[in-house]
């Protein structure tokens, strides 16, 4: 008899005392009907994570932190163990916390090292070819499968339009390169790919991009569409060539509910976005829930979480929306939030491939709330049940759902057809509390002895419980990470010790794609080159702005002195370059980012201080004679309510700042697309501002 016992967890009784919660529901769990698709039982096709500009951070931990945190991500038995891995294909564009690198800025360029995406998908299988590697187990996740997508595409894919889809062949061809380059520079096999994220589709396109990969010998690489919502599924019963291009029909936050619709296609239905709940208990009963209740309602075999991990500042949109956080690589601090051990509980005892049993045979809703499923291997030899009892309030995700009941309940599981040979099942559970309730996590329990096929519970609200015939479960860990501490002040850059092509550490780049390049001028060795030409066919508004820009350092900074070269290219240049500070957003934000911005156009000789990146709301203009064709060093002094601007070491304006931000990033970018590049990076404690005479100010009226 296994009773929850507040305090104690899940303990064994042999006595045949028994406390009633309430009437005692008995679930059947049999394998009548086989496993079929959907009326009998769904593969489970995985619990993912999206990847995209919101694990910025994490590459820059020291090397024994960082493996801790991708061990506490991928690695089986430990921590998520997750299953596929769906990153973004980069497109130069701000995609939701900044702007990934594509492979091909141009049509001319291609480039398989940028950006940090090739990266993370080698360490969360942690490919690497060493004997010494396999001998030690230091493999990570060799058998996680990679899903890209896009979001953005570079402007020449749509020709001047926002379209992707202006020339299909073309935008096939882009994608196949993405493929083959992950398998050529990267030995990683791409195992799906998506459409466009959260927009609009093109039924000739996805017909193209199937004939493409079968053509290139890609034909395993399956195609999930459309990463939106239901509307392509009529489309696909009306076409049999689409039809049988896709593969699996992904939705984002579909609320756990489907279509009759989606149900009759018979292909597999994914919850290809979901969860994006602040991750705190709340956000683990949420995703608990929908883990569960997404294939007991919807069907749907595969629940992908956004994100994966907050590795970008915190003053960005969406903080901790995610399974974890590590977005301190200065300390080294990370945090293991709850949604990861919420995730093990299915995670480390199912796999791709397992399927689920018939609902009232194995999945179903619990009687005084909450739900089961029930999943078999595909040899039939192993049982895991996942049962959760999250309440209504304490599970509430960011979108709207229904309101719900669940109450202390006693269950019997009643094992029947080749289950009942079943003699014992290990028992893990986690208590989510609140209100300073006390929470436990991924606890181990032991054997649970099944008696006459039937296993006795009682289920508090807010649990998870996991049954399992397997042994392999494990609650992960390692040392304590250091404390947290702020970003380094004071911070200089002089980008010499990167790659080329290389991302700077801790530098978000939001609109635009900077990386770093060996200098033209033999003075500056390597810079950092802002290197998009054109507006992108773009997911989200900031890139309407026309403008590029990068973000680094503490929100909290205040009164700071910051400085940085910079040169406008002579070839395909931008128009002007700018320096910011006290800048307030970024992320899908940034086409609103307030601050002191201080933009100079050298080949006008002109300046312009705005207190927005659009440069609407101007605070000076005016000639800058000491303006260089070639590098200029832009220097800004903030102090309270003033801002003092230099150029080439020359005093050029000052200004009152009342109506700006009294905190902010630093930023960089330039006031139009096109090559720039920045050298020298330079932030530290404010000088005194000492207002100056401006000829142009009567500073002392006399009397008349």
């Amino acid at each position: 008899m296994f009773i929850w016992s507040k305090g104690r967890g899940v303990n064994m009784h042999y006595n045949g005392i028994k406390r009633k919660a309430s009437d005692e529901a008995i679930i059947n769990m049999e394998e009548r009907g086989g496993f079929r698709r959907h009326s009998f039982g769904g593969v489970i096709d995985v619990i993912m994570v999206i990847s995209h500009a919101t694990s910025l951070l994490v590459r820059h931990y020291p090397t024994k932190l960082r493996d801790e945190i991708l061990d506490y991500l991928f690695k089986p038995n430990f921590g998520a163990s997750l299953q596929i891995l769906k990153v973004e294909i980069g497109g130069d564009s701000q995609s939701g916390e900044g702007s990934e690198a594509s492979h091909m800025h141009n049509s001319w360029d291609e480039n398989y090292h940028r950006g940090y995406e090739w990266w993370m998908m080698k360490e969360a299988k942690k490919l690497k070819t060493s004997l010494l590697l396999i001998v030690e187990g230091r493999m990570r996740n060799p058998d996680i499968l990679l899903y890209g997508l896009p979001w953005g595409w570079p402007g020449w894919i749509g020709n001047g339009t926002h379209n992707p889809y202006y020339n299909v062949n073309t935008t096939a061809v882009y994608i196949i390169k993405w493929i083959q380059g992950a398998k050529k520079y990267h030995d990683l096999d791409i195992n799906f790919v998506g459409i466009w994220n959260e927009l609009a589709y093109s039924i000739e396109y996805i017909k193209t991009l199937r004939r493409s990969l079968d053509q290139n010998g890609f034909h395993d690489v399956k195609i999930v569409a459309v990463d939106g919502g239901f509307e392509i599924i009529n489309d696909m019963l009306k076409d049999p060539e689409l039809f049988d291009s896709i593969e699996n029909i992904g939705v984002h936050y579909p609320g756990t509910e489907s279509t009759e619709a989606a149900f009759n296609t018979g292909k597999q239905l994914w919850s290809s976005e979901d969860f994006s709940t602040f991750n705190d208990n709340i956000g683990a009963g949420c995703w608990a829930r929908t883990l569960n209740q997404n294939y007991v309602n919807g069907l749907f075999t595969g629940t992908i979480a956004w994100n994966m991990i907050s590795g970008y500042y915190n003053a960005l949109p969406f903080i901790r929306q995610s399974l974890m956080t590590a977005n301190s690589p200065w300390s080294g601090n990370y945090v293991i939030n709850n949604p990861i051990w919420v995730t093990a509980h299915t995670t480390q005892f199912t796999a791709p491939g397992w399927r689920y049993l018939k609902h009232n045979s194995g999945v179903g809703k619990l009687k005084n709330g909450g739900s089961y499923v029930s999943l078999v291997s595909p040899d039939g030899k192993n049982l895991t049940i996942v049962m959760e009892t999250m309440t209504s309030l304490h599970s509430v995700c960011f979108y709207q759902q229904p309101k719900f009941n669940v109450t202390l309940q006693t269950i019997t599981l009643q094992l029947k057809g080749s289950f009942a040979l079943i003699d014992s099942m290990a028992l893990w559970y986690s208590r989510l509390g609140y209100d300073g309730g006390e929470t436990e996590t991924m606890m181990y329990e032991g054997q649970v002895d099944v008696k006459d096929g039937k296993i006795n519970l009682n289920l508090y609200p807010d649990m998870v419980v996991t049954l399992t015939t397997l042994t392999t479960g494990q609650k992960g860990s390692h040392q304590n990470p250091p404390q947290d501490k702020p970003f380094p002040f004071p911070y200089t850059e002089n980008f010499e010790e990167y790659n080329e092509t290389e991302q700077p550490k801790y530098m978000a780049q939001q609109l635009g794609c900077f990386e770093v390049h060996i200098s033209t001028d033999g003075n500056h060795g390597n810079v950092l080159r802002q290197m998009v030409l054109e507006q992108p066919v773009y997911w989200t508004a900031a890139d309407r702005l026309k403008r590029t820009a990068n973000l680094i350092g503490d929100y909290s900074w205040e009164d700071i002195t910051v400085s940085i070269d910079a040169k406008t290219g002579e070839i395909n240049g931008t128009t002007g370059v700018f320096l910011a500070a006290r800048v307030d957003r970024g992320g899908v934000k940034t086409g609103g980012a307030l601050g002191v911005f201080f933009y100079l156009y050298p080949s006008l000789q002109m300046y312009k201080l705005t207190s927005d990146i659009g440069g609407k709301s101007v605070l000076k203009f005016g000639a800058a004679h000491m303006a260089n064709k070639g590098w200029n060093t832009l220097k800004l002094i903030l102090q309270g309510y003033q801002v003092e601007g230099y150029l080439n070491g020359q005093y050029l304006f000052e200004s009152d700042i009342q109506n700006v931000p009294l905190t902010g990033f630093v930023g960089f970018g330039t006031s139009d697309y096109g090559y720039a590049d920045y050298d020298n990076l330079a932030i530290y404690n404010s000088e005194k501002v000492t207002r100056r005479n401006d000829p142009e100010v009567l500073y002392f009226v006399p009397r008349q």
